[in-house]
């Protein structure tokens, strides 16, 4: 009989096999195993083969637990090994020396930023903050309002005095805060950078803060506002006055007049823009921010129904006199539109009629120059923005693209290819045509430019055209940086006309706080004459005010008694910190696009819903 041999031969299987089963084992255990022939799976092995032998496994106990000892013994060299890794790179660390990333120095313009701010500080007036941070300036005018018994204002401690004097004049300095509320709009990033942002808001806010006293704030319809507070009789009469007496501010003892208007559309209209304006500034706190806004639509709700010029038939047409209430309409319509989303007061900036009447339509002399007086261009520019990131449309396209394309037109007059303005030979573009006080008229046309030149860059806009020729944003730029580049000391007399810049800058500018030494010696209305005409420099440095500036000579005098070199403003050093921190910082870091638009609703309405189904 034959049967299958599982190991790949024959077996036969004799009946007759006498071998017993202890025989056929012992002969397996005889059996060669390395005579096999073929690899034997695992289970083959076992049953033929017998047990492997295996070592024996060593353990270590730890107490708690039991473990290989090969485990143990890795265990315990990789911690030694890391251990000494570590060690080794601690080492290195202490020894190698440290080589710190440094920002880069700042820029010019940064520099002269952080000076120009400290104007406003200087300038504050009121019970004083402790961070103040001017040491020859102390609270002063504590008793503004209530020294008046005509007015029904008793409470108007605070804002700023105008320039050299101790004269609030409310027209300037709201022009001012609106200026530095855009500013700061557009451009936070660029604060930030600088460090200057808290400080920028807190000047605002001061500024603001005092606004508020000079109206009814509360209410919703109003019949006065106050224009000034302070006079400043040039005849030269003997009753003591702001004008009239060289003092501190701190050492005022006469009576402070103070000014109401009635009839002042250019007055409130404007303040309502600064209010407008910084309540955008301010939109994180919500309470403050309200406040502003209502304020706002009150004072712009008078300047529409009791219409006249503030300066009209009054002292203030001395010293700021205003031509039109037209502009001031455009401009502070356009700043509340931006802050409430009202459509209403859009319909009314871009209202052809009043636009005609706020010279949009025609040239002259000083078209596009942009002021403490016509607010027009900057109306148009701001406008300008709204068409370029929403474009609204109808009904606001037609006359916000007359805007647009007189917004281009005056930049292009700013170029040195075109004759509109002539320039000093140092460079300075005249757009006062040789008038005085020139720098307060060219920083904000610094300002502006550079600001429409990154606006075009933020609208993915290489340039725009002047006629047939092409002209990159760039250029618009390099015109702003010729301007600022002159003021910060790149003139005929490498005289930097801002003061504490550079170290030639005018050392005796007209300013009683500034001239007159802290000394504890109060002088008189006469007794402060004596620092007016001295030839010596300041005892106290006015860091960062802008001077009125050169002639159309290029030509300075450095006296005191001539303010129209040598007196700073408000609204001029406020046009500098806005063209400061445009140009300021890196050019990449840009406007801020959208947060002048966060209470602005979508543009278009919900579409309708669809007809009903056709019924036959």
């Amino acid at each position: 009989m034959y049967g299958r041999d599982p190991w790949g031969g024959a077996l036969e299987i004799n009946a007759t096999d006498s071998a017993t089963d202890d025989d056929r084992s012992r002969n397996l255990q005889d059996f060669d195993k390395a005579a096999l022939s073929r690899n034997l799976d695992e289970t083959q092995q076992s049953w033929l083969l017998g047990p492997t032998e295996q070592k024996k496994k060593k353990y270590v106990d730890l107490g708690c637990i039991i473990v290989s000892r090969k485990v143990f013994k890795w265990t315990v060299g990789c911690i030694i090994a890391a251990a000494l890794i570590a060690g080794f790179v601690t080492l290195i660390v202490k020894t190698v020396p440290k080589h710190r990333h440094h920002n880069p120095p700042p820029d010019n313009y940064t520099l002269a930023l952080r000076k120009a701010l400290m104007f406003f500080n200087a300038q504050r007036s009121g019970k004083l903050p402790k961070h103040n941070n001017v040491s020859w300036r102390g609270s002063s005018a504590l008793q503004d309002g209530k020294s008046d018994g005509s007015t029904t204002f008793k409470n108007l401690v605070g804002g700023y005095y105008d320039a050299g004097d101790a004269i609030k004049f409310n027209f300037p300095q709201s022009f001012a805060l609106t200026m530095l509320s855009w500013s700061v709009i557009e451009y936070p990033a660029k604060y930030e950078a600088a460090g200057e942002l808290t400080h920028v808001k807190d000047i605002i806010k001061w500024g603001t803060d005092y606004l508020l006293k000079t109206f009814n704030s509360s209410a919703d319809t109003i019949d006065r506002v106050v224009a000034q507070v302070g006079i400043g009789d040039t005849s030269g009469g003997p009753d003591p006055n702001d004008h009239y007496c060289w003092v501190r501010p701190e050492d005022i003892d006469y009576p402070r007049p103070v000014t109401e208007c009635h009839s002042c559309s250019d007055l409130a209209a404007e303040m309502a823009a600064a209010l407008a304006s910084a309540s955008i500034v301010f939109k994180d706190n919500k309470v403050y921010s309200q406040k502003l806004v209502h304020g706002a639509r009150t004072l712009f709700k008078f300047a529409r129904e009791q219409r006249g010029r503030y300066s009209s038939g009054n002292e203030a047409s001395i010293f700021y006199n205003s031509t039109s209430y037209w502009d001031e309409f455009v401009w502070g319509a356009s700043w509340l539109y931006y802050a409430t989303g009202n459509t209403s007061y859009l319909q009314l900036a871009t209202t052809p009629g009043i636009a005609k009447h706020a010279g949009a339509f025609w040239g002259g002399p000083d078209y596009g120059v942009f002021s403490w007086d016509n607010k027009l261009f900057g109306a148009q520019v701001l406008l300008s923005r709204l068409r370029l990131f929403l474009s609204p449309g109808y009904p606001y396209e037609e006359i916000l693209s007359t805007f647009h394309n007189q917004t281009s037109i005056v930049m292009c007059s700013f170029l040195p290819f075109f004759t509109s303005f002539n320039r000093t030979k140092g460079g300075l573009i005249e757009l006062n045509h040789g008038r005085p006080q020139p720098l307060q008229y060219v920083v904000n046309a610094a300002f502006l430019a550079t600001l429409y030149s990154d606006y075009l860059a933020a609208a993915d806009t290489p340039g725009w055209y002047c006629g047939p020729h092409f002209y990159s944003t760039d250029v618009l730029r390099e015109f702003a940086q010729t301007q600022i580049d002159y003021i910060l000391g790149k003139n005929p007399r490498k005289m930097s006309y801002v003061v504490g810049f550079g170290n030639h800058y005018p050392k005796r500018v007209h300013h009683r706080g500034a001239s007159v030494p802290k000394n504890k010696v109060k002088y008189n209305c006469k007794g402060g004459w004596k620092w007016r005409d001295s030839s010596k420099p300041n005892p106290n440095t006015l860091v960062g005010a802008m001077v009125a500036g050169p002639d159309k000579n290029d030509g300075f005098h450095d006296v005191r008694t001539n303010y129209n070199y040598t007196e700073p403003t408000l609204a001029g050093n406020a046009g500098l910190v806005a063209a400061l921190v445009a140009l300021s910082g890196d050019k990449s870091v840009g406007i801020d696009k959208n947060t002048i638009f966060s209470a602005v609703p979508p543009m278009f309405p919900t579409p309708p819903p669809p007809p009903a189904a056709w019924k036959p």
